[in-house]
């Protein structure tokens, strides 16, 4: 039988990382209380809960890098909002941040969370960032409003917890 590696949804030591554009204000800040409260529900203490405001979502990898860098946390979770316009700016935006979450994550080593909504309306935002997380992954039947900063508050332990348990580089 295959041994498994899996996280777990409950506190860890340490400290957890939010950046949080500020920009879509309404939207954000829910997506961050979100975040928050479930994180302080799985054992994490406040004190341990830094959060960090970016004016927009361009400028959370800027952020991200020197938090991760910095070697102070466990976990670094981006929150934010772009809602396409008249033009394709969002789509660069996207491409450039989701990218570059990605990369930071890799070269430090630990979770850095894409909690970036990426909505073609501001009802898809509003859908995505209001009420309990009723449903994860598009393949469950279930409805109705989430809040995709719970979901990355989640991510982030599971991927704490799933990384201490991994053998690590003895090279």
């Amino acid at each position: 039988m295959p041994h498994v590696y899996e996280g777990k949804l409950e506190g860890t030591r340490g400290r957890f990382a939010i950046v949080v554009s500020r920009f879509n204000p309404s939207i954000t800040s829910r997506l961050l209380e979100g975040a928050v409260e479930t994180l302080t529900a799985r054992g994490v203490a406040d004190e341990q809960i830094d959060v960090a405001w970016t004016p927009g979502a361009f400028e959370i990898p800027t952020v991200a890098e020197r938090l991760a860098a910095s070697r102070r946390y466990v976990a670094v979770i981006c929150l934010g909002a772009v809602i396409h316009g008249e033009t394709p700016h969002d789509q660069y935006i996207n491409i450039a941040v989701s990218t570059s979450l990605a990369q930071i994550g890799m070269r430090h080593g630990l979770p850095v969370i894409f909690g970036v909504l990426t909505c073609n309306t501001l009802e898809q935002a509003i859908a995505r960032s209001g009420g309990p997380s009723g449903r994860k992954g598009k393949d469950l039947a279930e409805s109705g409003f989430s809040n995709k900063g719970i979901e990355a508050a989640e991510a982030a332990l599971e991927m704490v917890g799933l990384l201490a348990r991994l053998p690590h580089n003895q090279a």
